[in-house]
């Protein structure tokens, strides 16, 4: 089988004859073919059937507990419970399996939005196509940044280097060349005319010939031998610590009910079935499904907003950032870069350095080699004919530390070394540079221009060994024009306002990063401009205090911005990363948000916990304020959760304290599990955002959720929803009939649970501003409306089942005065809240007043 050949011991020529295709590609028809015979170019992932699915919501302990109760009520004559039980768990167990499946959907629907792209030829034409369909036998064109899509021996290499690190555990780059044969014993990690699937460029450029895909590269090999699932999110890890204490509480109550019951000579039968009941639907088992439900439409909101989630619990965090570390070019400035100003002392040799000393077309390449491209051409200068007639013979594409890009070239028996970079970089190696380059240079960067300067040098023979001393003249300084996004000004001072400090880093000069920064808001009066040189002399705390006061960062390199990331971490801020290049994946991998380009690279999409598709701060800053409007919602959905469990517990401890019949039946206890949190908790993902989110101070994820002043406002909800209904049942046993007495309480506790519902909508009151909460999430009333069609049909249709009793309008004036008090209480709430944060905030003016 021809992917089980060493390719690494054959010329390339023989490679490209044994997988039947050439240097031109392809044909399509061919490359379908093969896609049909080979399969798509991924690790298969073990999809679970829908039978299982289904399945799976019965394997839960608690369902064990139901479906014990619905065997004891079998066994014991009473068929007709029996059965209702069956038919909930049957009902919960299609809400979980759609409400899981729907999730399943998303999270599939997101993986697509985020999938990898691969840059192929294919008839002779370079175009970019998904990885998956990547095939044996094509052509594939890499380059810094790109993350290899197949194992493929190389055909054409440009000072070439990848990391392999996933696959060989080695971190130092490896050095790749394709014109080498090699020994077929030698090992992988020394097969250096071989690019494997997964690994990323991290230097340089080249082509080559894929020979294995999917499944049959060393990657897929790998992961065929180690399979792992996916991690939990660390807010499911919460809540389900928090679903185990809540369970020891729950149990140690009801035992105390069991206990009190017994003392007080009740049916054992009834007593059981109902500690059964009132545990099963008293625990939040769902919670973990919610969280995923929650997380996964968000996600797909996000994706609306040109922001792709490739991890899902980044959505948990997305809100509670407190850093942005933002690029400059692309993302805060507008990316397309024109030549403004130029300074050319020697324009003829310029012009060369502009030419050669670069890998650009007039449409395709770096946004700055591309300006300088357009600029030649608007000068009717034919850069084609320059690059032919001097003939490249040596490259070292930009460096970062280095901060220059050189090339050699061979012409009338000489050799031409051409080098463009930052000023800084080429002065130390110039022979020529005078007072006259440094003004103009700091003329450029004053006006916000991105500032670069050209020098060359000419040799008779040339020999690597010269660019070690390497000595320049240089001809000219260019400056290029790269006007602020529309957008982002206003997006800083939103940011500012939510407790967001944004801190620009890039490579520019103080000058340049200083001037753009103050026109988007970044830098005010009073801020400190770090350099990256400096970075270095500091310890981690001076470093962190000095942050505080830093709203730039200039000159900075990889691993400065690395550094910065996690000084901020280690003093517990939550930061979001921006990055486009592969020397900024170390800074988007250890970030709390890797948030890459869509325009990036692929190395810097790979690691990046999002995807924005819009090269823009304003993007970061709006999915950012979406992101607390998801962790409100999850907050608003464990309230409701809590908070209607909680108050059935109430009514049930209280009647038994008071020595009270049972308020309610086991079935009906289970049956408000399916009208109530059934319907309901299925809306909260689709909550909008409400006028103060992005008012708010940025919390820490851990303390989004259950704080202290949420559960005081569940357990407040739950002892007011407690304590009207045991008011009610005991007002109703004094003067009705006991059938009465318990449907009334039991419909009253079902109306209640809905208000609760429809109230946990918005921090705004329900009675004054109904139309606002209504906006904020109408699926809320929807399920209102079907959650009482079922209720109402239960009732009159079919009340023996449930043993329920038809109520009359009089007992429904009684459900009416409950609903109002439980209302009244929660708006009483509301606005005692909104006054003592109005008060707080008058405090704060007041002291900046002073101040």
């Amino acid at each position: 089988m021809l992917l089980e050949k060493n390719f690494h011991s054959i010329p390339e020529s023989e490679a490209l004859k044994i997988l039947n295709t050439n240097r031109e590609g392809l044909r399509e028809e061919e490359a379908k073919r093969r896609l049909k015979i080979y399969g798509y170019n991924e690790l298969e992932e073990e999809e679970e059937s829908r039978i299982k699915i289904f399945l799976r919501q019965f394997n839960n302990p608690l369902v064990y507990i139901l479906i014990a109760a619905a065997l004891i009520a079998f066994f014991l004559e009473s068929k007709k419970d029996a059965g209702v039980i069956g038919f909930i768990i049957l009902i919960n167990a299609f809400l979980g399996y759609w409400q899981e499946s729907k999730a399943i959907a998303s999270i599939r629907a997101l993986k697509k939005l985020t999938e990898l792209k691969a840059k192929v030829v294919r008839e002779g034409k370079l175009k970019e196509i998904p990885s998956r369909e990547v095939v044996p036998g094509d052509i594939i064109y890499v380059e810094e940044g790109d993350v290899i899509p197949a194992d493929a021996r190389l055909i054409e290499s440009v000072n070439l280097a990848a990391d392999e690190s996933i696959l060989t555990g080695e971190s130092v780059p490896v050095e790749k060349e394709a014109g080498i044969v090699l020994k077929e014993e030698t090992p992988i990690y020394e097969r250096k005319n071989i690019l494997y699937k997964g690994t990323v460029v991290v230097r340089g450029r080249g082509k080559a010939v894929v020979f294995a895909t999917g499944k049959n590269t060393e990657m897929g090999k790998i992961a065929e031998k180690v399979k792992e699932k996916s991690p939990k999110t660390p807010l499911q890890r919460a809540l389900e610590k928090f679903a185990k204490r809540w369970v020891l509480i729950l149990i140690s109550i009801l035992a105390f009910i069991l206990l009190i019951g017994i003392y007080q000579g009740r049916d054992l039968y009834s007593l059981v079935m109902l500690v059964i009941a009132e545990l099963v639907s008293s625990v939040p088992e769902g919670f973990p499904l919610v969280v995923t439900f929650i997380l996964a439409i968000g996600s797909l909101r996000l994706a609306r907003r040109k922001t792709l989630v490739k991890y899902l619990p980044a959505v948990e965090t997305l809100g509670s950032a407190t850093y942005i570390c933002s690029d400059k070019t692309g993302t805060i400035t507008e990316g397309r870069l024109e030549v403004k100003e130029t300074y050319l002392k020697e324009e003829e040799k310029s012009i060369l350095v502009m030419a050669l000393c670069n890998n650009a077309t007039e449409n395709y390449g770096d946004p700055l080699e591309v300006a300088l491209i357009k600029y030649l051409k608007n000068r009717k200068i034919d850069w084609e004919n320059l690059r032919k007639r001097y003939k490249r013979v040596y490259e070292i594409p930009f460096d970062v530390k280095k901060r220059y890009m050189l090339t050699v070239h061979k012409y009338d028996g000489k050799y031409l070394i051409l080098v463009k970079g930052a000023y800084e970089a080429l002065s130390e190696i110039s022979q020529n540079n005078t007072d006259e380059f440094r003004k103009i240079h700091d003329e450029f960067a004053q006006k916000g221009l991105r500032v670069i300067a050209l020098g060359y040098r000419i040799v008779d023979e040339f020999e690597k060994e010269i660019l070690e001393n390497l000595r320049i003249e240089l001809t000219g300084i260019v400056g290029f024009l790269d006007p602020p996004k529309k957008g982002v000004r206003e997006a800083v001072i939103t940011a500012r306002n939510a407790g967001i400090k944004v801190i620009m880093i890039t490579g520019d000069n103080p000058l340049t990063a200083k001037t753009v920064a103050k026109m988007v808001e970044i830098y005010r009066e009073g801020d400190k401009v770090l350099l990256g040189k400096d970075i270095e002399k500091l310890e981690d705390r001076e470093l962190y205090e000095v942050l505080k006061k830093t709203s730039v960062v200039a000159r900075a390199l990889p691993e400065h911005k690395y550094r910065i990331v996690k000084v901020l971490q280690m003093h517990k801020e939550i930061v979001a990363v921006t990055g486009d290049g592969v020397n900024d994946v170390p800074a988007l991998k250890v970030a709390d948000l890797g948030i890459a380009m869509g325009s990036g690279s692929q190395a810097a999409k790979d690691v990046a916990k999002m995807i924005i598709l819009d090269n823009n701060l304003s993007v970061i800053v709006e999915a950012i304020r979406y992101g607390r409007v998801i962790v409100r919602n999850l907050r608003k959905a464990i309230y409701y959760l809590l908070s209607c469990s909680f108050g059935e517990i109430m009514l049930l401890t209280s009647s038994f304290l008071m020595k009270l019949p049972l308020p309610l039946y086991p079935i009906q206890i289970l049956w408000i599990n399916v009208v109530t949190e059934g319907v309901q908790d299925k809306t909260f993902p689709f909550g909008k955002e409400e006028e103060d989110v992005m008012r708010e101070k940025p919390r820490r994820p851990e303390k989004a959720f259950l704080t202290a002043d949420h559960l005081l406002e569940t357990v407040y909800a739950a002892v007011l929803m407690g304590s009207v209904n045991v008011f009610l049942f005991l007002h109703l046993l004094k003067n009705h009939p006991y059938e009465f007495a318990i449907m009334t309480t039991f419909t009253s506790l079902v109306v209640n649970q809905w208000i609760n519902g429809i109230e946990s909508i918005s921090k705004e009151s329900l009675i004054l501003k109904p139309l606002y909460n209504f906006k904020i999430n109408p699926y809320m009333f929807l399920s209102v409306m079907l959650g009482f069609t079922l209720h109402a049909g239960a009732m009159y249709l079919f009340p023996e089942y449930l043993n329920m009793t038809p109520l009359t309008l009089d007992y429904w004036i009684y459900v009416l005065y409950t609903s109002v008090a439980f209302l009244f209480g929660i708006e009483i709430k509301k606005l005692i809240q909104l006054k003592l944060k109005m008060v707080k905030r008058y405090i704060k003016i007041i002291k900046k007043l002073r101040k």
